[in-house]
């Protein structure tokens, strides 16, 4: 069972209160995986967001890792907003502990609590801003500016 008094300090659940996390929670799926595992696979659908409870994963294109994730971090969230097949692959490093949240459980939180439900795309748009500023900076952290004439 998670203990969710700790949540409110990852990104995911930054601004909702207590009461507000016990909304999100029975929509939750738990789920675990063994070292190895592809959580997600590249080309394929999915229709669900990972939060992470316990161990790692990484984030794979072409055989290429791109990033890691640990506890508190979310990864899935392109697909829940955007529909289009997956972009990478997510394979657990080490056995990893998940929630959870469905396309159709963000769409039920929509409907039922539209506070919650701008709190957490808020939440996911700054996760993935943050990993666009990542992946900007590691794509340029090699190369050496050219000046145009």
């Amino acid at each position: 069972m998670i203990d969710t008094s700790v949540l409110g300090q990852y990104s995911f659940f930054d601004g909702l209160d207590q009461d507000q996390i016990n909304k999100i929670i029975p929509l939750m799926q738990e789920e675990n995986f063994e070292s190895g595992t592809d959580i997600i696979i590249e080309g394929k659908y999915n229709d669900r967001l990972y939060f992470i409870l316990e161990g790692r994963v990484a984030v794979l294109k072409r055989g290429i890792v791109l990033m890691k994730h640990g506890k508190g971090d979310v990864f899935g969230e392109l697909e829940v907003l955007d529909v289009d097949p997956v972009e990478a692959t997510v394979k657990a490093l080490a056995a990893t502990k998940v929630m959870t949240l469905s396309i159709d459980a963000l769409g039920e939180i929509f409907e039922k609590d539209l506070k919650i439900y701008s709190f957490l795309l808020t939440n996911l748009a700054r996760d993935v801003a943050r990993r666009l500023r990542y992946m900007d900076n590691r794509l340029t952290s090699d190369t050496h500016f050219t000046e145009w004439s």
